[in-house]
C-alpha cells in the first residue's frame, strides 16, 4: 500500500529509542571529532583541560577518575598537551614519585577555543530543538545515564 502522506515509511525498528540514541550518538561523535580535529585537538584534550579548570591541579590518577579517561590513554594525552604547553607537570610535594598536572595560561586559552567548537557542535546537533526541548532532552539523558551508572556501580567505562 502506498503512503499518501509526505512522510516516507519507516520500519518499526528505526523508531526504537535504543536505535535512535545510537544513531544520534554516532552523529554527535562525528561532529565533535571533525570540530576538534579542525583545530588539531581531540575529545580527550577537551576533557582533560576542562577537568583541570573545574577541579584544579591533580595527579594523573585523579585526572583519570575525574575525566573518565583510562590510564592507558591518559599518558599519551598528557604528553600531547604538555608538548603544546597546555598543561604542566610538576613533582608532587607530598610524593615526589608522582606528578601534579596543572592547566597553564595557554591551556586556558586552548580550552576557550575548544569550548567554542563544542558550542557550535551542540547547536548543529540540536538545531531542530527549542531551548526548552534541549533542556528537557538533557535532563532525560542525564537521568538515563545516572540510572545506568548506578546499576553498573560506576564501571570503568563511565564518563563520570
Amino acid at each position: 500500500m502506498e503512503n499518501s502522506s509526505s512522510e516516507k515509511a519507516v520500519p518499526g525498528w528505526m523508531k526504537l529509542p535504543s536505535w535512535l540514541l545510537s544513531q544520534t550518538a554516532a552523529h554527535s561523535h562525528r561532529l565533535l571529532t571533525e570540530a576538534f580535529s579542525s583545530v588539531g585537538a581531540r575529545g580527550y584534550h577537551y576533557r582533560l583541560l576542562a577537568t583541570l579548570e573545574e577541579f584544579g591541579p591533580a595527579s594523573q590518577a585523579e585526572l583519570g577518575r575525574r575525566s573518565g579517561i583510562h590510564l592507558s590513554d591518559m599518558v599519551a594525552t598528557l604528553n600531547e598537551l604538555a608538548e603544546e604547553s597546555f598543561v604542566e607537570r610538576t613533582p608532587d610535594p607530598s610524593d615526589r614519585r608522582r606528578n601534579v598536572i596543572s592547566l597553564t595560561a595557554a591551556g586556558k586559552r586552548r580550552l576557550r577555543v575548544l569550548e567554542e567548537r563544542l558550542a557550535e557542535c551542540q547547536d548543529e546537533l540540536l538545531a531542530p530543538l527549542s531551548q526548552a526541548d534541549r533542556r528537557k532532552l538533557t535532563g532525560l539523558l542525564t537521568r538515563l545515564q545516572a540510572h545506568h551508572d548506578q546499576r553498573a556501580g560506576e564501571s570503568e567505562g563511565s564518563w563520570r
